[in-house]
């Protein structure tokens, strides 16, 4: 599939490098940082919004949604009857990248990381399956049409 869509594999495989350098390079993170994104979570709250929003949900989020384009990704390279695939291989791309962290200095492997990210591939293979809907319907009705054909 990819083969025929050389700008999508390369967006791909762009992602999925920006994906390994987040998650298996030491990341420190400095107070600086925590500070701009408690101060901004702040501000959000101060408006009404998302009260009960806290700074580790904000990162379950943001891992939830670092995976859904992963999910679709994989459900466009495996097509839509290996959805299943799709998503084993979302969650083993998670699990592999929590073992990998375990030899990485400051990072730290987590429960909630396996969670999300596994949640946030299944989400963008929902998403990519409701999407090529009308595409997978017309490519069966197709086949069908061509198999009554060679049939009579």
């Amino acid at each position: 599939m990819l083969h025929r869509h050389p700008f999508l594999a390369l967006v791909i495989g762009a992602y999925l490098l920006f994906v390994a350098w987040l998650t298996l390079t030491p990341q420190p993170i400095s107070p600086d940082q925590v500070e701009l994104v408690e101060r901004v979570l702040a501000a959000i709250q101060r408006r009404g919004y998302v009260e009960s929003l806290t700074l580790p949900d904000v990162e379950f989020l943001a891992n939830i949604g670092l995976f859904v384009p992963i999910g679709v990704f994989l459900l466009v390279l495996f097509g839509a009857s290996g959805w299943w695939v799709a998503l084993l291989a979302c969650v083993a791309l998670t699990v592999g990248i929590e073992s990998a962290q375990f030899g990485i200095p400051g990072r730290f492997p987590d429960d909630r990381d396996l969670v999300a990210n596994s949640l946030g591939g299944a989400i963008g293979v929902g998403v990519a399956l409701v999407l090529t809907l009308p595409a997978t319907r017309r490519r069966r009705r197709v086949r069908e049409r061509s198999r009554r054909a060679a049939a009579t």
